[in-house]
């Protein structure tokens, strides 16, 4: 139950967020497979044309983990599709006979977490369903390295300082915007790091966030259910305290993501992981990609390899069989920010 008091009668929800590539989908995956008999419904806003998060969290094997309790919505961010999409989803969810214990929601990596937790002020959600908690997921060896941290925000504050430069910084800004938000942050991948540069990490970090987040490190996604649920944070009732910057600065301007494009490609059966792993690396050194995430069927292998890459990182795993009536297909989805050569990008993928 957590330490606050629940909304007596309504179905918690915890919506989980990070970046691309900090490990939302393992995170989940996880917790799926180790749900202590709780029936967990699963939204996905999943950025791309393919839902390649969904395929790697359906079939988990759990008797509670089945196929109709995940939902994905595929056009983007979560936010600005609120009244389209999810609040209809909500809804159906909502009028099911078999209602789900907890409901849990993985935004794009992409996403803004405020909008989606104000959706909970709805009055046909907010009767029946409260934000449990906000998770943050980081990749802490990506911080380590200086990507997406709060020390780089004094670097914003000289661009600031000079009208002569470009002053966006979206990926910057979005990383604040899931910390400004978060009940409980997810050092992620501490596993690759010294201990005492995780313990600098949280530092900093700890002077980015509201009093009273709780910071958990975490190596492979791997959490206690017991953990990560129940934390009766009541959150779309605390909105004034996780303002995003969005809000704070640019309060009268619209929110897109013309910085961040995504496409997908299609491969077909390959013949050899090795080869594709040291091609995807090579393509994303060249073009300068986020992320690379997606499966793939290779010839002469009858389970399916997933595929995880961000930045230099490029892992793989086999996850699962391919189903008897299922096509053995090949997708990756590329994520990057405006401006990819995208014929460029396809031809090295496919070559």
């Amino acid at each position: 139950m957590g330490q606050k008091m629940q909304s007596v009668g309504k179905i918690p929800a915890t919506v989980i967020t990070g970046f691309l590539g900090a490990g939302k989908t393992t995170v989940i995956r996880n917790l799926l497979q180790n749900a202590n008999g709780r029936r967990i419904a699963l939204i996905i806003n999943e950025f791309g044309d393919v839902g390649v998060d969904g395929e790697l969290l359906k079939g988990c094997g759990e008797e509670l983990c089945r196929d109709e309790d995940i939902v994905e919505l595929a056009n983007g961010c979560i936010c600005c599709t609120v009244a389209d999409e999810f609040i209809p989803t909500m809804n159906k969810l909502l009028e099911r006979d078999e209602l789900p214990d907890h409901i849990v929601i993985e935004t794009s990596g992409l996403a803004l977490p405020q909008p989606l937790v104000r959706a909970f002020n709805w009055p046909e959600i907010r009767a029946r369903v409260t934000v449990d908690g906000v998770v943050t997921v980081v990749d802490s060896a990506a911080v380590a390295a200086g990507h997406f941290a709060a020390d780089e925000a004094a670097v914003q504050a000289q661009r600031e300082a000079d009208e002569e430069l470009d002053h966006d910084t979206p990926l910057e800004e979005l990383f604040e915007d899931q910390l400004a938000c978060a009940d409980m942050i997810l050092l992620n991948k501490t596993d690759l790091l010294d201990g005492a540069v995780v313990d600098g990490i949280e530092r900093d970090l700890k002077g980015e966030v509201r009093g009273g987040v709780h910071f958990v490190r975490t190596r492979n996604g791997e959490i206690d259910s017991a953990v990560l649920l129940g934390l009766g944070a009541g959150a779309e009732d605390d909105m004034e305290t996780r303002r995003s910057h969005h809000e704070i600065y640019h309060a009268d301007e619209e929110h897109d993501h013309d910085d961040f494009e995504s496409f997908v490609v299609e491969l077909g059966e390959l013949p050899d992981r090795d080869a594709l792993l040291a091609r995807i690396g090579a393509v994303i050194a060249a073009h300068g990609i986020l992320r690379v995430k997606g499966f793939v069927a290779l010839q002469g292998k009858a389970m399916r390899f997933v595929v995880q890459a961000v930045g230099p990182r490029v892992n793989g795993y086999f996850d699962r069989p391919w189903g008897k009536e299922e096509t053995r297909r090949s997708a990756l989805v590329v994520i990057g920010e405006t401006g990819l050569d995208e014929a460029a990008i396809r031809l090295a993928l496919t070559q």
